[in-house]
């Protein structure tokens, strides 16, 4: 096993950081010292941390950031905004790449490549180029190196995951889990192939709708044929990051009239693209930040960088889609019995506080409108009471719960005006019809029948299995009741303290009678011998009541 205590120099990096900070409980990790509960810094000190240790530590706080399920809100916000640092790697070290993975020499495949980056991140870094038949393309190159940087990184953030898996906190929350999750999402992000097939997929699904014109939304194509696992090739698009778009004004400076009606539009074909992939398709774009929605040239909209995605099943759309009316409906009990419906299994909850918790928490939204409801930060909130209920849900909740919050933040600062109900209602309809009858209702209504059928052919044979094994006395019933066991040694306890209680005002009774009608020196002692056994059981009895705390 990777030991902690190792004495090389990326574990020393480490520690410095660490103490430089100030961050006394990974402090005590890191030396081996006991460390039960875990106690994080402020969210700026625990950013500036991450930021610090490199690229792979800011993965891991852009990961936690889409798991409010796990930090309060103000932890999410920090690590939100957490981007690698990085300048971009010199163009002599990128060129060696890019003749490695190219099957064909540089100068046959391109016919100019920028040599200055256009964006660096943490893992690649991002080149405009021409190829030879003339089409402007994007070079996303992984960084040099990264893929030896990585798994000794990732074997460090697995050894401190099994440190803090024996305190409660990991135990509650399946640390060693988010690790290994961790651990395979930054594993898929290292190979270039996967994030290409899922831009496919992304560019396929927004292809068709009939919530809005596909040809108005882009999505940009693969080069399969030049990407590997390093190297993406995809169509480059001209535009700016949405919040900088630009809308024509008349020759005297004013607004044209038009742009309040533009702005209206781009929102609602932003809210219908990405309701599609998340209650339709159930594949979404999970990190619609500012910098990854662009606003072409020629007015279309484009979604970029497909690394993080997420999916959701058909249950749980339907149980999201339930959970929307009900935050607009202020519906406490719902939503406490929805989010019930999405838990994964844990400890048991009472249901009734949860729905105390939900309704203080939505209490405070009973006088605004609907326009001045943030439903994303609802769904954070509703997210932190469902963690002090101790309710473990699906880490899928934190990548869908991000992608609400981004796409309504960004939505809000574009068209202040907007009204999320608005966007939504038109929709509503026709989600719940979807889920009740599918995308074909032929098909839907063609295999309810034959279901049908089958209950219909199968349920007098079962019928007959169940008469005849009762008849026969062999049917046996395998009942299971949660807590039985607490409740059955509580019983027990009882019983035997009432029979120790009854033998112990035995012994004295039957010492007074002997007593009372002893005449001889024998009776006499065997009436003081019981009268000391019963009084020393009694004491006893008394004092082990008294230590359990139940004498009330």
């Amino acid at each position: 096993m990777f030991s902690l205590t190792q004495n090389n120099s990326r574990q020393r990096e480490i520690l410095e950081v660490v103490f430089r900070n100030g961050w006394e409980y990974m402090r005590r990790l890191l030396t081996g010292s006991k460390a039960d509960k875990p106690q994080l810094p402020p969210p700026e000190v625990l950013r500036n941390v991450l930021t610090e240790l490199g690229p792979v530590y800011v993965k891991l706080g852009q990961l936690l950031s889409t798991r409010p399920d796990l930090l309060p809100a103000d932890y999410i916000n920090a690590l939100s905004e957490l981007q690698a640092r990085v300048p971009p790697v010199a163009w002599s070290e990128v060129e060696v790449l890019l003749r490695k993975q190219l099957r064909k020499p540089l100068e046959e495949t391109f016919a100019k490549i920028d040599p200055r980056a256009v964006a660096a991140g943490s893992i690649a870094q991002t080149h405009r180029a021409t190829l030879k038949n003339g089409q402007e393309v994007a070079l996303k190159v992984q960084r040099p190196g990264i893929d030896k940087v990585v798994p000794q990184d990732i074997a460090i953030i697995k050894s401190l995951a099994d440190l803090v898996s024996r305190t409660d906190f990991g135990q509650d929350y399946d640390v060693v889990a988010l690790a290994e999750e961790f651990a395979n999402a930054l594993e898929a992000e290292l190979d270039f192939t996967k994030e290409a097939s899922y831009t496919d997929q992304l560019r396929r699904n927004l292809s068709r709708s009939r919530w809005f014109d596909p040809t108005q939304i882009m999505v940009p194509a693969i080069y399969w044929e030049l990407t590997t696992e390093k190297l993406m090739v995809m169509e480059w698009l001209e535009g700016k990051p949405i919040l900088e778009a630009q809308f024509p004004v008349e020759q005297n400076g004013e607004d044209s009239g038009n742009e309040k009606e533009q702005r209206k539009a781009i929102t609602t074909l932003l809210f219908r693209a990405f309701f599609q992939q998340l209650y339709v398709d159930g594949f979404f774009h999970a990190d619609p930040h500012p910098g990854n929605l662009f606003y072409l040239q020629d007015g279309r909209v484009a979604l970029l960088d497909c690394g993080m995605v997420g999916r959701l099943d058909p249950r749980t759309q339907q149980i999201l889609t339930e959970m929307l009316l009900a935050i607009v409906d202020l519906d406490a009990q719902r939503c406490a019995q929805l989010t019930l419906q999405l838990s994964e299994s844990g400890q048991p909850v009472i249901l009734s506080r949860l729905e105390n918790d939900y309704d203080r928490m939505l209490r405070k939204y009973y006088n605004l409108s609907i326009s001045q409801i943030n439903f994303s930060e609802i769904f954070y909130e509703i997210l932190e009471l469902a963690r002090n209920n101790r309710v473990r849900l699906p880490s899928n909740m934190g990548l869908y719960s991000k992608c609400l919050a981004n796409l309504e933040g960004v939505a809000r600062t574009f068209n202040p005006e907007v009204n999320l109900l608005d966007e939504i209602k038109p929709l509503m309809t026709d989600l719940f019809r979807r889920q009740l009858l599918g995308s074909n209702p032929l098909q839907t209504f063609l295999r309810t029948a034959l279901d049908i059928k089958s209950l219909s052919l199968q349920s007098p044979r079962q019928m007959e299995l169940l008469l005849d094994r009762i008849t026969s006395e062999t049917l046996k019933w395998n009942i299971t009741i949660r807590d039985i066991d607490p409740l059955r040694r509580s019983l027990d306890d009882s019983a035997n303290r009432l029979s120790f209680s009854i033998l112990v005002g035995s012994l004295i009774m039957g010492a007074a009678i002997i007593s009372t009608g002893a005449r001889t020196s024998q009776l006499s002692l065997i009436s003081n011998i019981l009268f000391g056994v019963a009084s020393f059981l009694g004491l006893w009895l008394i004092v082990s009541i008294l230590k359990s705390g139940r004498l009330k």
